[in-house]
């Protein structure tokens, strides 16, 4: 499966208001909601998850990107969000650096590889410069669904 396969146009905030950290993970968890790929009894659960794995070490990897990931143990398939914060978001990232894009996703627990294969993919298209430039330029929805499909990186391949 492609990135591109996990966002659509509903799966994308192409302004962020959150400025900070955690506000930045709550607004898109709140959007997983909103777009109903996370139901509303799952809301709770799946904070608590990001707060958990962020108190580890922040998912801010750095060159202006952040990855949130956490486990579900009431999915069936990876969930995810894009986010992008023209302003920038202090996330704690290990550069110091503020971010301004963000994919955050969620993965059935059980399957755990399947995390690591998203996580890897997701890495691998985010540290391209030009990637980043191209999100950072584009002016909708449809020039960033555009961006991921033009990528290679697969996730579960």
């Amino acid at each position: 499966m492609k990135l591109a396969n996990l966002l659509s146009a509903d799966h994308i905030i192409l302004d962020m208001k959150a400025v900070e950290h955690w506000p930045s993970i709550v607004e898109l968890v709140g959007h997983l909601v909103k777009t109903e790929q996370l139901p509303v009894s799952q809301h709770e659960e799946i904070l608590e998850a990001f707060k958990v794995r962020e108190e580890q070490v922040s998912t801010g990897i750095g060159s202006g990107v952040a990855i949130p990931h956490a486990f579900s143990d009431h999915l069936e398939n990876v969930i995810a969000v894009f986010g992008r914060s023209m302003a920038g978001i202090d996330f704690q990232s290990l550069d110091h650096a503020p971010v301004h894009f963000i994919i955050l996703f969620v993965v059935p627990r059980k399957d755990y590889h399947l995390h690591l294969r998203t996580l890897a993919a997701i890495a691998k298209m985010f540290t391209n410069r030009e990637v980043l430039r191209q999100l950072g330029a584009a002016v909708n929805l449809e020039e960033i669904l555009a961006i991921f499909g033009s990528r290679p990186s697969r996730v579960g391949a």
